[in-house]
């Protein structure tokens, strides 16, 4: 299976723009640039669609672990946040944290607890990244 996306560039850094499509369309020359990058400008950036990636691929693979430890979840929200840093002269991705706030009817919470780590250390988007992924988890009833 592939998937495909690309993008577009015109100008400098500062003063260029850009768009982001996707093959499936949900992203459809959506703008980015540096203000959407590096301070709070419109358009998307690739941090966030970094971000977009991981949480949803977490998500998915906690639905599969769950499911094979004999559990069915009501809910699964996460959040990433993909920290951006500058050493020296360069940017690197060097950290994600995932914020996870589930809803898992008569849960084991060991068994929770394993489904949570494996899905984090085994979604594709987490073996991808070269970051430190760190997760905090909130169960509700």
């Amino acid at each position: 299976m592939k998937r495909k996306a690309s993008a577009a560039w015109s100008g400098g850094l500062k003063d260029g723009k850009g768009t982001i499509s996707t093959d499936s369309g949900v992203l459809s020359n959506t703008r980015y640039g540096f203000s959407s990058r590096f301070e709070e400008g419109a358009g998307t950036n690739p941090e966030e669609l970094i971000a977009a990636a991981h949480a949803g691929c977490f998500t998915m693979a906690l639905s599969l672990q769950l499911e094979q430890a004999g559990m069915q979840a009501d809910s699964l929200k996460t959040t990433a946040t993909v920290t951006l840093d500058k050493l020296g002269d360069e940017f690197r991705i060097s950290a994600i944290h995932l914020d996870l706030v589930a809803s898992v009817p008569d849960v084991n919470r060991s068994a929770f607890d394993s489904a949570v780590e494996k899905a984090k250390t085994g979604c594709p988007v987490s073996k991808l990244l070269n970051a430190k992924i760190t997760l905090n988890t909130k169960l509700e009833s």
